[in-house]
């Protein structure tokens, strides 16, 4: 038994798509891949950016922190605890200490970014104690100035974690750190060194004084420790942006020395340009009093102005190092996003076109293959049979034996397979037209020698004739009598020979004959014609054209009547004209009858005629009354007897043959009744007796 369900009977389209399926998931597993890479990168990236915005806000609250402390040295110095300086720059860094906060939410929780967060934390408890302690017996200048250090060293170490995107990502964060490093050192100088300026120092305690010094050299050191490592981490442009901002603020320096002489010289008083940087860190880490350094210019305006300008020129480079990190990732998350969006719509777009090319050459292939089908069922089941139809009917030699192709012009196995069936068409159509000619030939055979029997025929029924009108011997006459109906079925057997070659009757009536005559004549040519009784046989004129072959056909079913019925009993004939102008004969015999299944064999024989092979032999003469009635528009058929015995032979003659009409308009009555009669010609072999 078949399996009706496998790979084998899926249908094209299906099996495309199950062979697409394979390279399909490969590509959606390895464009998967490559997509998560990408939104791996874009997270990354993202994360990068937060990361970034976190060392901005943790740079510029130690910025600010560290820049509170240096503004308020000599306010608090001088005891003013409460000066609107002191008071501005701790709420700058209160508002920097909540935009940290911000940023710490968003932050990517990582352990070393949470472990950097934590120091923070832990320096920010310790602000509140400091600012309430400084430059008091609590916590001295030193203390004060180096306890910032809880604040600012782990907020500045935060910029570790920077550079993701940057070519030297690892250097990175490390040339950051140097810059802060060395902005914290120059942010300790610079209150140290204010401190040490205006402070009392007969106020000092024993040692005091050394510890500042101490501190003050150690971070000038420190700061130089500071480039030194900027410099070896840091690129080229990195390096050169630092030497950049240091000469602008050594010329801005340079401008506010002329701007102090000229406003001094204004007001009268004596200027004394302060030295360079270097120099003023050399003069106050000597010891020197504060008035002895204010005679070489060393003023604690002067050198807090001075180290602001280097101080800001760190800070700088600080904000140009944390904005180009920024900026870097903005740009690779935003690159890793289109790209992940592209690579995505890539890997959709390409499963999709696969999917539609292989349903477009799923549909190709299908339409194909289902126009092949449709036309190979066509040719098999309308197509070739009506053409060997066609050429078994037609005139040999005048047949055009050309085929119609299958509309299919591809080059493809599909349309190889069209060509090969167009060939098969071809071939069979050559060899139904080589077949047609062989019967042609043969039937000219059949002709040629039925005419020639015919002639001796009809010269030995002369003779038979001649000597019957001689003959006075009843004995002998009868013998005479047999002969002549044994030359006459010879000459319908030759009759038969034309009628199965498809020639027509050399000879017919040119005048109308009464329909009784037709069957007298019918009787006459069956050698048991004695047993043939007429009854009730209308007054109908056949048409002379016609007369030859309706003898030809009633004498072929009255000697199958005859033949196989009991010779002892008779065979009835009767006829009757239907109120349409038709005129129903029946034939009834009481013979061994038919099965049904024969019977409908024969009856579709009499209806549609079958071409001329061996098997015709065994019934010629009911092939004979195929042919004729088609030939005059009659019909002929079968059926069992009444009450199951014999065999009845129905013989429709249309009005066309009988010169003769309905002459009134036919009642419900008798329009049933023509119904009736129709039916009796049915396909079938169930049969039924006429309405009362």
């Amino acid at each position: 038994m078949r399996r009706r369900f496998g790979a084998r009977n899926l249908r094209v389209a299906q099996k495309l798509q199950a062979i697409l399926l394979i390279p399909v998931l490969v590509a959606l597993a390895l464009g998967g891949v490559r997509v998560k890479r990408t939104v791996d990168t874009w997270q990354t990236a993202e994360d990068a950016v937060r990361v970034a915005e976190l060392v901005q806000a943790a740079n510029k609250y130690a910025n600010d922190a560290i820049n509170e402390r240096d503004v308020s040295v000599i306010p608090l110095v001088k005891g003013d605890r409460n000066s609107a300086t002191v008071v501005k720059a701790r709420q700058i860094t209160d508002e920097d200490a909540k935009r940290f906060d911000a940023e710490v939410d968003r932050m990517p929780k990582t352990a070393g970014l949470k472990r950097r967060v934590s120091l923070v934390r832990e320096g920010e408890k310790q602000l509140p104690v400091v600012r309430a302690s400084a430059f008091t017996a609590k916590l001295t200048g030193v203390q004060t100035e180096e306890s910032y250090h809880a604040v600012q060293h782990p907020l500045m170490e935060i910029s570790n974690e920077l550079g993701f995107g940057i070519t030297s990502q690892s250097t990175y964060g490390r040339t950051l750190y140097a810059v802060s490093l060395t902005q914290a050192a120059e942010s300790l100088i610079r209150a140290i060194g204010t401190h040490l300026l205006v402070q009392d120092r007969s106020k000092l305690s024993k040692g005091e004084l050394q510890a500042q010094l101490g501190s003050f050299s150690s971070y000038v050191y420190l700061e130089q420790i500071g480039l030194q490592e900027y410099t070896g981490f840091a690129g080229t442009t990195e390096t050169t942006r630092l030497r950049e901002a240091l000469t602008d603020a050594q010329k801005k320096g340079q401008e506010q020395s002329i701007e102090a002489r000229t406003q001094a010289e204004a007001a009268g008083k004596t200027f004394v340009p302060p030295p360079g940087l270097a120099e003023m860190y050399r003069a106050i880490a000597s010891g020197a009093p504060a008035a002895k350094l204010a005679e070489q210019g060393i003023t604690p305006e002067a050198f807090f102005a001075a180290s602001t300008l280097s101080f800001d020129a760190y800070r700088s480079v600080e904000v140009y190092l944390t904005d180009t990190a920024l900026a870097k990732a903005h740009t690779i998350a935003d690159d890793a996003r289109n790209a992940a969006i592209l690579n995505a719509a890539l890997v959709l777009a390409a499963i999709l076109a696969a999917f539609l090319l292989a349903n477009w050459v799923a549909r190709t292939m299908s339409t194909s293959m289902r126009r092949l089908s449709a036309s190979a069922h066509e040719i098999a089941a309308q197509r070739l049979p009506a053409r060997l139809t066609q050429l078994t009917r037609a005139i040999p030699g005048r047949v055009d034996s050309d085929v119609e192709p299958i509309p299919i012009t591809t080059t493809d196995e599909i349309g190889e397979v069209a060509r090969a069936f167009d060939h098969v068409h071809r071939e069979a159509v050559r060899l139904a037209a080589e077949q047609a000619l062989l019967r042609a030939n043969i039937n000219t055979i059949f002709s040629n020698l039925a005419r020639r029997n015919q002639s001796l025929i009809e010269r030995q029924l002369t003779m038979i004739t001649d000597l019957e009108g001689r003959e006075a011997d009843p004995d002998q006459l009868e013998n005479l009598f047999q002969l002549d109906h044994l030359a006459t079925r010879v000459r319908r057997n030759g009759e038969n020979l034309l009628v199965l070659s498809g020639e027509t009757p050399a000879q017919q009536w040119d005048q109308p004959l009464p329909l009784v005559d037709v069957i007298r004549a019918a009787v006459s040519e069956v050698e048991q014609y004695e047993r043939v009784q007429l009854a009730a046989v209308p007054e109908a004129p056949i048409d002379g054209r016609a007369v030859n072959d309706l003898v030809h056909l009633l004498a072929e079913l009255l000697e199958n009547a005859t033949t196989f019925s009991s010779p002892h009993v008779p065979v009835h004939v009767t006829a009757s004209r239907l109120p349409d102008g038709r005129i129903m004969l029946e034939i009834h015999d009481r013979g061994i009858g038919l099965p049904p299944e024969e019977l409908a064999v024969i009856n579709r024989s009499l209806a549609d005629p079958p071409t001329v092979d061996a098997a015709i032999s065994q019934r010629m003469g009911l092939y004979v009354v195929g042919r004729l009635a088609d030939r005059h528009g009659i019909r002929a058929q079968l059926r069992p007897g009444d009450a199951g015995q014999g065999t009845t032979a129905l013989v429709m003659l249309p009005d066309t043959i009988n010169h003769r009409s309905a002459t009134e308009e036919p009642d419900a009555d008798t329009m049933a009744m023509v119904a009736f009669v129709d039916s009796r010609f049915s396909d079938g072999t169930t049969w039924t007796n006429a309405p009362s």
